[in-house]
């Protein structure tokens, strides 16, 4: 390397990276911000503007689109040469840059005058024009990557395959960077924008997608998708399903929760006083159905739940850590797959349709709940209707819980009628269902359901309300002493 060009809005690690290449014979050219740190630190340097012979102008908005700059990024070894010989144009061997934030800036509300002064111009340019020359530029656009510059400098230049891979990430950091401007221009004035652009880095291979024939990868480097296990088999396409929803609902609960999921569905939800009562009685709501299960828990993992834990088969337990003494013992479990249980990463929700995609957000909301009966209900009976209501808005449509105030009772999940969900759940259900709550995920058309959940026992039941015969099914309440609350508020989970 002969000539490295340094401009960077984050100045992490850049001065000690400057001194190193100075101290391998690399001659600089900076500017702006960069260029005062250099010259703070004493390390020569030759400046942009003398280098071109344009004065930076416009506030720094003009200085390094300039021949001189990309054609030293853009001239093609051994093609070139005798232009930038005429022109005085020197090769540029490294690029190191990174882009004005305007992410950052974007997510704290800046008004459009000011957010615009953070659309870089002339970094992506340069980035782009590196990229491209790939076969003799490195570019380096994130400071993570400055180690292989020092490696390339102690072996004396990159190779062909670090300078395509720096190329991908370039080309890839310029993409995001154009897509959240996009978004965010074509997002004003509208709940969503016109032109919808995403990207997700860090993608992985799986051995295969829901099924074997069946091809899969996971892609982000966020919640969820960016974690590792910390023992175990790598994660499946249908772990990762699994575990997302279980998350989702373990984020409902305050006090020690155990949420288990199988096939997308939770099977057992339980809080507790600890969170081993809360996974015991989560699991004995159906063990069967625990049986190869997700668990999410929601407080950091003991050698006594770690213990229990062992006594069934589970594919997966992500929980915000897990103690020394844990992990010695779920090491007894050489296939279990333990993950760190992040706080949620998005507030989007994306699912892929043939030719495009669906994009939906859940604005925080408060349930208005009334109660529509002539009985008021207990103290025990809301418990129990809040509990059966946060599993409900988790369990797939159409959906039917019976819970107590801390735990899961039945659950019917996934039926085309709602009175064959409420059916599952009590013929499922390894308990008395006598005075339980039932939750529905949405209106009862009839009075069916409620007729079939008071026979097995339950005298309170949660819904939304708004069906033309809300009437009837009030009545038939009334006329089986049952509360009833309505919400105003929709859970279908398609």
């Amino acid at each position: 390397m002969k000539w490295a060009l340094l401009s960077v809005w984050n100045k992490e690690g850049i001065v000690d990276l400057a001194r190193e290449l100075h101290d391998h014979q690399v001659r600089l050219l900076s500017s702006g911000g960069t260029g005062a740190a250099l010259q703070k630190a004493s390390i020569p340097f030759t400046e942009v503007s003398a280098y071109t012979g344009s004065t930076e102008m416009m506030d720094g908005r003009v200085k390094t689109l300039h021949p001189r700059i990309h054609g030293g990024l853009l001239g093609r070894r051994g093609i070139d040469d005798g232009v930038m010989k005429d022109e005085g144009i020197h090769p540029i061997d490294l690029l190191v840059t990174n882009l004005y934030p305007f992410e950052e800036m974007a997510a704290r509300g800046l008004p459009l005058d000011a957010l615009v002064e953070y659309i870089d111009i002339g970094g992506p340019a340069m980035i782009r024009a590196a990229a491209k020359n790939h076969r003799d530029v490195a570019v380096v656009t994130d400071p993570a990557d400055y180690p292989q510059i020092r490696e390339a400098l102690r072996k004396g230049g990159f190779s062909a395959e670090q300078r395509l891979m720096l190329a991908k990430r370039a080309f890839a950091r310029t993409a995001a960077y154009d897509a959240a401007i996009s978004n965010h221009l074509h997002s004003l004035g509208s709940g969503f924008p016109d032109v919808y652009t995403i990207q997700f880095r860090n993608g992985r291979m799986l051995r295969y997608g829901e099924n074997p024939h069946q091809r899969g990868a996971v892609y982000g480097d966020r919640g969820i998708a960016g974690e590792e296990t910390l023992q175990g088999k790598q994660m499946s396409y249908n772990n990762y399903l699994d575990l997302n929803a279980a998350a989702r609902l373990s984020g409902e609960f305050f006090d020690p929760a155990a949420v288990i999921v199988k096939h997308n569905n939770p099977c057992g939800v339980a809080t507790g006083d600890s969170l081993l009562e809360a996974y015991i009685h989560a699991r004995n709501a159906d063990p069967v159905s625990a049986y190869g299960s997700v668990v999410a828990l929601n407080r950091e993992v003991e050698s006594p739940l770690a213990e229990e834990i062992t006594g069934t088969f589970v594919e997966v337990v992500a929980a915000p850590g897990f103690s020394s003494d844990a992990m010695q013992m779920l090491k007894k479990k050489e296939n279990l797959r333990l993950l760190h249980l992040p706080a949620p990463a998005e507030d989007r929700e994306l699912r892929s349709i043939d030719g495009g995609l669906l994009v939906q957000q859940t604005p925080p909301y408060q349930e208005c709940w009334e109660v529509v009966t002539d009985r008021d209900a207990t103290p025990a009976e809301v418990k129990a209707m809040k509990f059966a209501c946060k599993v409900c808005a988790h369990t797939r449509s159409n959906a039917i819980v019976f819970a107590d105030a801390t735990r899961t009772l039945g659950i019917g999940a996934g039926q085309m009628s709602r009175v064959d969900a409420a059916k599952i759940a009590i013929d499922k259900s390894l308990f008395s269902l006598v005075g339980s709550a039932v939750a529905s995920d949405a209106f009862l058309p009839f009075p069916d359901t409620l007729e079939v959940s008071a026979a097995a026992g339950a005298t309170a039941l949660v819904q939304p309300g708004g069906s033309i015969r809300d009437r009837e099914v009030i009545e038939a309440a009334n006329r089986l002493n049952m509360t009833m609350v309505f919400t105003g508020v929709r859970h279908f989970r398609h």
